[in-house]
């Protein structure tokens, strides 16, 4: 293992990042056009993604303790840590740019998560006030035990007699 494994092992998790990317702007999409029925597709999709990505960053500190040994710095040395301790030459760049290009996904998936989240929010809010509107009212009860509702209910009439 070494520092080529490590950046083909971040080239994998950025991709990975995208593709959450694109399947939280899928679930967005969804949200914003109405259509719950496919929503629980677009999540189990979401969730399988986070599962690789979970793989992919245990993968990834695996190669950095590797590399960490190589280069001389202690094993649970962080990604940032390590672009110090890199020798002279490219790989310092490299890694430089592999992290600041994944915290900048990282930030954008964050934003579509809260709007995402917010979306969602709004929807129950919604659903639950027009269920609770659809219910039949609930009167009280006067001194008598009869309902101390005024209301009339409604009545037919045959205008024909």
């Amino acid at each position: 293992m070494g520092a080529n494994e490590l950046s083909a092992s971040l080239w994998r998790e950025r991709e990975l990042l995208e593709l959450l990317m694109f399947k939280l702007e899928e679930e967005q999409l969804l949200l914003t056009a109405g259509k719950s029925r496919w929503l629980q597709f677009a999540t189990r999709e979401v969730e399988q993604v986070m599962d690789r990505l979970r793989s992919a960053g245990l993968a990834r500190a695996v190669e950095v303790a590797s590399l960490a040994k190589e280069w001389d710095a202690h094993e649970d040395v962080t990604l940032r840590e390590l672009v110090g301790h890199a020798p002279d030459g490219a790989w310092a760049e490299i890694f430089s740019s592999h992290l600041k290009a994944m915290t900048e996904i990282t930030g954008q998936i964050k934003e579509l998560r809260d709007s995402n989240e917010q979306y969602l929010r709004t929807a129950i809010r919604s659903t639950q006030e027009t269920m609770a509107d659809s219910g039949p009212e609930v009167g009280t009860y006067n001194a008598k035990g009869g309902s101390g509702s005024t209301a009339v209910a409604a009545q037919y009439f045959d205008r024909t007699l």
